[in-house]
């Protein structure tokens, strides 16, 4: 049964994991526990959001790499139970199922990150169903891009807060880490996995992350780039660990920039991994905190005790892991191999 969330999560998030890595054994006994005890007639609050990246996302990349039919079943019978959220008159979906958002959100509003980090999965659900009722219901959750691009937008940003009955933005408060992150990484994503031809993704990728330049990406005294924070117009000089994801980001869409601006982002990627690296650098144990600082005289130091944490977080070795496919630059594999040797 569905007893415990974490772990099935884990089972199914690391399947792909299993399979790349040639862990067979270990895959087939995975996949035996998903076609015998992966069951989704519960009555349970959860995050649309996590199910979708972990279970549906999960499901999805076993079935690909595998082609077991039981992945592809369970991933259309778990979408199926998520659509009930979209019902909303703006179709931005709840965070928390029908009629439920983060109690803590700013106005009863849905997350920037968790609404817009939806489209790949549902993407291709819509493709493996088979279900046309079921593709239809799809295209109504691919409206979300509709919606964003009717609003105004501050600056060019996106604010992390929508109110999914209003459609209007909630508290302005702009961040490519937490609340914000992988909703530019998707749109990205989207236009690669569409072999290049999703050009409203690809319009709304590049027309943020020049935004985020312009009004985020800021160089600190001593020539480090960090991206900051927006907070009702003004700058909070901090940079969350999730944030150290955009550097494999801004690589990764590099070669697509418009205009001439392939090497100029290369250089924003390389500059944002150098920062990110700093942040490790700077703390006895050599692993990077939570958030890191550039005010009051310090620059990529955690100064607040309730960011003096390191929680397994992956993104700054997903930032390495990146530069060093892109440009085989050996210093990449040392850093990460600084972060594996820490005792």
């Amino acid at each position: 049964m569905f007893h415990d969330l974490l772990s099935c999560a884990t089972i199914v998030d690391a399947l792909d994991t299993l399979y790349i890595m040639e862990m067979f054994e270990e895959f087939k006994a995975a996949t035996d526990w998903v076609e015998k005890n992966l069951d989704f007639n519960v009555n349970a609050e959860v995050s649309v959001f996590e199910v979708n990246i972990r279970f549906v996302g999960g499901l999805l990349s076993a079935y690909y790499l595998s082609g077991k039919e039981v992945f592809r079943r369970k991933a259309v019978e778990l979408g199926e139970k998520l659509l009930p959220a979209f019902k909303t008159p703006t179709g931005i979906p709840w965070a928390l199922g029908v009629g439920r958002n983060w109690p803590w959100a700013s106005g009863g509003s849905s997350i920037l990150a968790e609404y817009g980090t939806l489209h790949l999965e549902f993407m291709h659900l819509s493709k493996l169903s088979g279900n046309p009722e079921f593709a239809q219901k799809v295209t109504e959750v691919m409206n979300i891009r509709k919606v964003l691009n009717r609003l105004d937008k501050p600056q060019g940003l996106y604010p992390n807060y929508l109110n999914p009955n209003s459609g209007q933005w909630g508290q302005h408060h702009v961040s490519v880490g937490g609340l914000g992150d992988s909703f530019y990484e998707y749109l990205l994503k989207a236009w690669l996995m569409s072999d290049k031809t999703d050009e409203e993704g690809k319009k709304m990728y590049y027309d943020a992350l020049q935004a985020i330049e312009t009004n985020l990406m800021r160089k600190s005294s001593n020539g480090l780039t960090y991206i900051a924070e927006w907070k009702g117009g003004l700058l909070e000089h901090k940079m969350g660990h999730l944030t150290c994801f955009a550097g494999g980001m801004i690589a990764l869409g590099a070669d697509g920039a418009p205009g001439d601006k392939t090497g100029h982002q290369m250089e924003q990627a390389a500059e944002i991994a150098r920062t990110c690296h700093e942040s490790y650098a700077r703390t006895a144990l050599k692993l990077g905190p939570e958030a890191f600082r550039f005010d009051g005289g310090v620059e990529a130091i955690a100064t607040r005790q309730n960011e003096k944490y390191f929680i397994l977080r992956p993104e700054v070795i997903e930032t390495y892991m990146y530069m060093w496919r892109f440009t085989h630059d050996p210093k990449y594999r040392e850093w990460g191999w600084e972060a594996v040797q820490v005792k």
